[in-house]
Order: structure tokens, then C-alpha cells, then sequence
């Protein structure tokens, strides 16, 4: 449903709310104007990507790709803030089944939008680095491990952190002219 068709239907119910007074029927315009509650919390918090979240956290990434499916046209249904999320959870869905492009496109699209709390930008800078490391970008790599250390204030993914620079180290000293394609044959060998 569209973000606006939402705030329509609050002002409704708000405006009902003040004509139930009006006519001294107060249980139906406390009743319209709980009701009324909803559609602006529905504008703020989409309850699509609510229940995202939900299955998101159950680790069931088949149901949470079937709840972000159903947003259809996110710039119209959702608040820039939730456009973060919902290219976050996007970029977490592609991860899972194993998109790497598709994960990195969403993840920047998500830190484009910004996401609200530092976890999840240093769990999307995370997402980036590995990516880059896949890629074979050290470069780009390393810039996406120094923001998410700086925005790991809790210190959730030190481990991940860690993890991931002992790869860099292994990575560095790689010499990729030696590196050989294990398809090739060699000619002159024999099996």
C-alpha cells in the first residue's frame, strides 16, 4: 500500500474520531481513534518489512524473501530510512543464496540510504569487504574493514574483523604469477 494512502486513511479515521465526539458518541471515537493509531505506525515502521524482520531473526530466508517480494514499488511504499532495510535485508537474502553481485549491489544501495544503527553498517561494510576479497579488490577490501572496525562500537563482528584481515594477510602474500589453473594442462608432464 502506498506510504501516503496510509496518512489518507489516518486523517479519516481522525476526522470520524472528532465528529463521533461532536455527536457525544466518545466509545466509537476512542475506538476510531485507536484505530487511527495504526495506519501511522504502518507509514513509519512498513509491515512488510516488520514481518521481514520477523523471519529474518528466525533465520527463514525463504519467508523473508516472500515478505520483501511484496513490496512492489519501494520508493512509493517506503520511507527512505526503511529503503536502508529493506536493501539491507535484500543484500542478506542474496548472500544467503550465494549472489554475490546481487548482495554487494544491495548492500550499497543500503548504506546509500543509511541505516540507523552502527552494527548494521559495520555488518554491511562486512558484507562489502568479502565481496572484495572474492573479487580479488584488496584495495576496496581493506577501505570496507576500517568502517566496519569504526562502526563496530560494541564489538559484535571482532571476530569477523579478525577472521577477515588473517585472510587479507594470506591474500597479500599470494604472488598471482605463480598462481596456476589447475584446468590447464601442463605440457612436457607426464600423470
Amino acid at each position: 500500500m502506498n506510504k501516503y494512502i496510509k496518512l489518507v486513511i489516518a486523517a479519516v479515521l481522525v476526522i470520524l474520531a472528532i465528529v463521533a465526539f461532536v455527536n457525544r458518541e466518545y466509545g466509537w471515537g476512542f475506538i476510531s481513534l485507536i484505530v487511527a493509531i495504526f495506519p501511522v505506525l504502518f507509514y513509519f515502521k512498513n509491515e512488510n518489512i516488520l514481518l521481514a524482520f520477523w523471519f529474518l531473526r528466525k533465520e527463514e530466508m525463504g519467508k523473508t524473501k516472500m515478505w520483501l517480494n511484496k513490496i512492489t514499488n519501494p520508493q512509493t511504499q517506503l520511507i527512505p530510512n526503511q529503503l536502508g532495510y529493506f536493501n539491507y535485508m535484500k543484500g542478506i537474502v542474496a548472500a544467503q543464496d550465494n549472489d554475490l553481485n546481487g548482495s554487494e549491489k544491495f548492500m550499497k544501495e543500503a548504506l546509500n540510504f543509511g541505516l540507523t544503527f552502527d552494527h548494521d553498517r559495520a555488518m554491511a561494510n562486512l558484507s562489502l569487504a568479502g565481496a572484495a576479497m572474492a573479487k580479488g579488490n584488496k584495495r576496496d577490501a581493506e577501505t570496507y574493514i576500517k568502517e566496519a572496525k569504526k562502526n563496530d562500537t560494541k564489538g559484535m563482528f571482532g571476530d569477523q574483523i579478525k577472521t577477515m584481515n588473517d585472510q587479507m594477510k594470506r591474500f597479500g602474500n599470494v604472488n598471482v604469477n605463480k598462481l596456476q589453473n589447475p584446468h590447464m594442462r601442463h605440457k612436457g608432464r607426464k600423470f
